[in-house]
């Protein structure tokens, strides 16, 4: 295993952020190559853990021989956030400095502009350093995977229609519970990726790309961060590698994967009516049908009507609830996987995950 690093100057004297790199050098020149990494949302930790464990496992497979392509991972992609903390509480999230979220803003390209991200650098702040480096990091590569976590959560997928349902080995890997195909049109680190393959020839848009997968992977929720899932979802992610022949001495067949695989505007975002304390009346996981009662948000305590009861919009089943129990008006509850799309139009590209 290489390891190295990345230098990102600070916006300030006398600082700057270190970005590990580590890598392992494939025996076969024609074996895709994958790119790994993980806490770009910096307090996300559950695919920091997995690279832990998967990296012991990858050493092991170098040592004997059986890394078939080339592998690059970056266990802890965002120090600029993992520095970041008000008042004792981390913020990973959004860059405090211009306020964006760090799985946003990453440059839509060409892959033959590729060179171009890190060019100049020192024209940009250090958090556009940090993901023109990343971006470009990950375009060297045919398999991209950004590993996130949702807040209380099933273990999920973002996958672009021009990936699927090739992808499915990746979902049945590691045991997904669902699957959401998203549509391509936003700037999150792996939409990113897709749009550079996409437009590989300028101007001209390819609809499927066989071969490649650039996905976001959500580990659970933020606090399932666990030897044993981690050696657990470790497992799975090797078994992928495997399937795709990039390491073992042969491919491995998988299950199919048996989960819902449903377009984002089949998903229903529950958001609270007004702010107060919240009741939840059922759990991530559950099939729930039109009109179960979901939610109580407790607004007035004490006073006659001072609760609100929020009903399912339709069937379908709970993929991610908050785990903050007291919300503000129009703040997310749930996150509910259906079989028809929602009555509630959304803007184009990923859900704010």
């Amino acid at each position: 295993m290489d390891v190295s690093e990345i230098i990102i100057p600070g916006d300030t004297p006398g600082t700057e952020w270190r970005l590990p790199v580590l890598r392992f050098k494939g025996g076969d020149p024609k074996a895709p190559r994958t790119y790994i990494q993980a806490a770009l949302h910096a307090g996300e930790l559950p695919g920091t853990v997995l690279l832990h464990f998967l990296c012991e496992r990858l050493r092991q497979a170098e040592s004997e021989g059986g890394i078939a392509g080339d592998i690059a991972i970056v266990p802890q992609a965002n120090p600029i956030g993992a520095a970041q903390s008000h008042f004792g509480e981390l913020q990973g999230r959004f860059d405090l400095g211009s306020r964006t979220n760090f799985n946003r803003d990453f440059p839509l390209i060409s892959l033959v502009d590729r060179a171009t991200l890190i060019e100049g650098l020192d024209d940009y702040p250090a958090t556009d350093r940090l993901k023109r480096q990343l971006l470009h990091m990950a375009l060297g590569a045919d398999l991209v995977l950004d590993l996130h976590c949702d807040d209380e959560s099933l273990q999920y997928a973002y996958i672009d229609e021009a990936f699927w349902p090739e992808a499915a080995d990746l979902a049945a890997a590691l045991d997904m519970e669902a699957v959401l195909l998203s549509d391509g049109e936003s700037s999150a680190f792996e939409e990113a990726v897709g749009f550079a393959w996409k437009y590989q020839v300028p101007g001209e848009r390819q609809s499927r790309l066989p071969g490649k997968l650039s996905v976001t992977v959500e580990l659970r929720g933020k606090r399932d961060v666990d030897p044993v899932l981690a050696k657990k979802d470790a497992d799975g992610l090797w078994r992928f590698l495997a399937a795709r022949g990039i390491v073992g001495e042969e491919k491995v067949p998988l299950a199919a994967f048996s989960g819902p695989a449903v377009p984002l505007d089949n998903v229903e975002i529950v958001r609270a009516p007004e702010g107060g304390a919240v009741l939840f009346h059922r759990n991530i996981g559950e099939r729930i049908a039109e009109g179960d009662l979901l939610v109580t948000i407790v607004t007035r305590p004490g006073q006659p009507g001072g609760g609100i009861d929020v009903h399912a919009p339709q069937d379908g089943l709970i993929l991610t609830r908050t785990s903050d129990r007291l919300v503000r008006r129009r703040g997310d509850l749930m996150k509910i996987a259906c079989d028809s799309p929602s009555n509630v139009s959304r803007k184009a590209g990923a859900l704010e995950n």
